[in-house]
């Protein structure tokens, strides 16, 4: 298998794209500097996993930026701190800000050159409107939770993605599946045998960061460690040929 097999990359946004554990951070700063003893940041963030995934699957329906809000109140309850309704709906629209990785905008402008790319991504439509505006790149379609019903890793995300790819020329085999989740993206996609790609980015750090330990390891068919090296790995096998 070569990354030149494919006509098309599937895309999960945060956590590959945009640096959601940066903007999760500084976007609970105003609760976690309250929290004593000091939490480190991979407390801060395994909390957060714990807590939207189960506000998830609790309320699938729920719009990303209305179901953060649930979240930040539960983790001031569980560290005892006091949050307004104002603090919790104000973290809710704090995606906007969460920044891209450095190496997002430029690899997706090379890789519009040789793909379709698609966003498959647990966000709702006018968030994601801010994210995409950072990563400065038209994409071929934009399949949200927020269409869905349903967040990753619910089967049904992806075969929502399934079915619809037949409107843009694509069949399921021609698409490679990029994620830096295992829990929400590449398990899923070994059950549905979708060719996948994991985008290590926390492969100096300890944990999962901002999402559930996936059990036991997916398989994965690529590994790199950020989007210029998918990018590099592109350009060899180009050289290859």
């Amino acid at each position: 298998m070569r990354l030149t097999d494919f006509k098309a990359l599937s895309f999960d946004c945060y956590g590959t794209l945009i640096d959601w554990e940066s903007g999760m951070v500084a976007g609970l700063s105003g609760l976690t500097s309250r929290v004593k003893p000091a939490l480190t940041r991979n407390k801060i963030l395994e909390a957060h996993a714990r807590h939207e995934s189960e506000q998830q699957r609790v309320t699938p329906g729920k719009l990303y930026r209305d179901l953060l809000p649930i979240v930040y109140k539960r983790l001031a309850e569980e560290w005892g701190v006091p949050a307004s309704v104002d603090d919790c709906e104000a973290y809710g629209q704090s995606v906007r800000n969460w920044p891209a990785f450095a190496d997002s905008p430029g690899s997706l402008q090379y890789l519009k050159k040789y793909f379709k790319l698609i966003i498959l991504s647990n966000v709702d439509n006018r968030t994601f409107s801010h994210s995409n505006a950072r990563l400065q790149v038209e994409f071929d379609a934009i399949y949200s939770a927020e269409d869905i019903g349903t967040y990753k890793p619910a089967d049904q995300n992806f075969n929502y993605m399934f079915d619809h790819l037949d409107n843009i020329g694509l069949k399921k085999s021609e698409v490679l599946h990029v994620a830096e989740s295992l829990f929400h993206d590449h398990k899923p996609a070994n059950r549905h045998g979708l060719a996948n790609c994991w985008i290590y980015r926390r492969y100096e750090q300890e944990g999962f960061g901002a999402t559930m330990d996936p059990g036991e390891r997916p398989k994965v068919d690529f590994k790199f460690h950020s989007m210029s090296d998918l990018v590099k790995a592109h350009q060899e096998t180009l050289r290859e040929q």
